[in-house]
C-alpha cells in the first residue's frame, strides 16, 4: 500500500474522531474506531506509548494512520517509561509501540557495539524476544547528546564533543542520575574523546540547569523542542559515542507483515525537523498530540 492512500485514508478517518476519542485520559480507556472496522484476526489493534508527549504524538500517527487503514485501534498512552511498559509488550498486551532503536538496543545489550543506524537496528532486531519486530525505522531520530547554550559554543568554539578539551574550567556534565554509569556519561567520554568531566545529576531540570550556568554541557535528546527555541547548540558527535536512536515500531511479531504495510511508509516519510517541529506545536503552541498527528498525515497527504 503506498504512502498517500495510507494518509489520504487516515487523514479522511481522523476528520470524524474527536480529541477527546484520540487522547483518552485514562491510559487503559480505548480510543475507539468506528465500529465494525477491520481487524487483525478478532482483537483490536492496542497501540502504546510512553509517558511524554514526542512519543505520544508519534503513537497518534500510528494510531491513526491504522484506524484509516480500516482498523480498530485502542489507546493506552501514558504508560510510563520502559520499565513500566515493556512487560505489557512482552506479555503480548500491546501490539504497536514507538520505539528508538539505539536506546532500546542498550536496554535489551548492555554491552551493544553497534552505532551506525543500520548496525543498530540488525543488533536490535538480534536482540528482540521471538514474540516481537521491529518494522523499518524512520529517518526521524531521537537520541541523547551532549547539548550547550548558544554563547558557551560561542565563547570556547565549540562544534564537536571532543571540542570541550579546548575549555580551560571544569566541564560538568548534567542528565539523569544513571547517565553517570551509561556508556555516554563521563566514562564514555574519558574513553572516547580524552574528557574529564564532573557530573550533576539534574533529571528533568537539565536545560533549566545549563540555562542557569550549574552545569556547562547538559545530557539533551536531539527532538527535545527547546533545543530549537531556546537556541541551544548539540555538538556533534564524529566517534559515535552515541548510538544511533531512530524512530521504530516494535509490533508483535505474528502481525509484522500486516503492520508493515501500513506504517513502514509512514515512517518512511517522518523526518527528524518534523519530529521536532511537532514538538514545538505541542509545548510552545499548546496543540494536543491527537491534533498534531492529524495535521501531519493531512499535511503529508496534500503533497
Amino acid at each position: 500500500m503506498k504512502i498517500r492512500a495510507i494518509l489520504a485514508a487516515a487523514g479522511t478517518a481522523v476528520l470524524a474522531l474527536t480529541l477527546a476519542a484520540c487522547t483518552p485520559t485514562d491510559p487503559l480507556d480505548s480510543g475507539g474506531g468506528p465500529a465494525g472496522q477491520r481487524t487483525a484476526g478478532s482483537r483490536t489493534i492496542v497501540v502504546g506509548s510512553q509517558a511524554y508527549a514526542s512519543n505520544e504524538i508519534i503513537a497518534e500517527i500510528y494510531a491513526q494512520a491504522l484506524e484509516g487503514a480500516g482498523y480498530t485501534v485502542s489507546r493506552r498512552f501514558d504508560i510510563g517509561q520502559r520499565d513500566a511498559y515493556w512487560p505489557s509488550l512482552q506479555k503480548g498486551e500491546i501490539d504497536v509501540f514507538p520505539e528508538y532503536t539505539g536506546n532500546l538496543l542498550q536496554y535489551l545489550d548492555t554491552d551493544a557495539a553497534a552505532r551506525s543506524a543500520e548496525d543498530v537496528i540488525a543488533s536490535l532486531r538480534r536482540a528482540l524476544p521471538a514474540s516481537l519486530a521491529a518494522l523499518d525505522y524512520a529517518e526521524a531520530a531521537d537520541q541523547d547528546s551532549y547539548t550547550v547554550t548558544a554563547d558557551y559554543a560561542a565563547t570556547h568554539h565549540l562544534e564537536t564533543i571532543g571540542d570541550l578539551r579546548k575549555v580551560p574550567d571544569r566541564v560538568t556534565l548534567g542528565g539523569p542520575a544513571e547517565l553517570e554509569k551509561r556508556p555516554y556519561g563521563p566514562t564514555g567520554a574519558r574513553g572516547t574523546y580524552g574528557l574529564d568531566l564532573g557530573f550533576e545529576a539534574t533529571g528533568e531540570t537539565t536545560v533549566e540547569a545549563l540555562q542557569a550556568g550549574t552545569i556547562q554541557v547538559g545530557n539533551v535528546f536531539t527532538a527535545d523542542p527547546r533545543i530549537k527555541t531556546e537556541g541551544l547548540v548539540t555538538l556533534a558527535d564524529p566517534k559515535s559515542m552515541f548510538l544511533s536512536s531512530n524512530v521504530v515500531p516494535i509490533v508483535k511479531a505474528e502481525l509484522s507483515d500486516e503492520m508493515a504495510q501500513v506504517l513502514d511508509p509512514v515512517d518512511s516519510a517522518l523526518s527528524t525537523d518534523e519530529l521536532i517541529g511537532m514538538n514545538v506545536a505541542n509545548t510552545d503552541g499548546a496543540q494536543q498530540p491527537a491534533e498534531i498527528a492529524k495535521d501531519w498525515l493531512s499535511e503529508k497527504n496534500a503533497r
